[in-house]
C-alpha cells in the first residue's frame, strides 16, 4: 500500500512540473483535447494505462 501512495505522489510531482514549466502548452493541449472525440481519449487513456501497468509489472518482477 505504501508503494501506491508513492506512485500517486510521483504522479502529482510530474503533473505539477508540467503545469509549472509549460503552462501555455498545457492550456493548448487541454483545448485540443476538448475537440477530440471521446473514443479517441478513451483509447489513448487505456493505451497509457496498459503501458503503465506493463512498466510496473516489469519492474516488480
Amino acid at each position: 500500500m505504501n508503494e501506491f501512495f508513492v506512485a500517486i505522489g510521483l504522479l502529482f510531482v510530474i503533473e505539477g512540473l508540467l503545469y509549472s514549466l509549460f503552462p501555455d502548452q498545457m492550456k493548448g493541449m487541454m483545448q485540443k483535447m476538448k475537440d477530440l472525440p471521446s473514443n479517441s481519449l478513451r483509447t489513448g487513456g487505456l493505451f497509457f494505462a496498459l503501458i503503465g501497468f506493463i512498466i510496473v509489472w516489469i519492474i516488480k518482477s
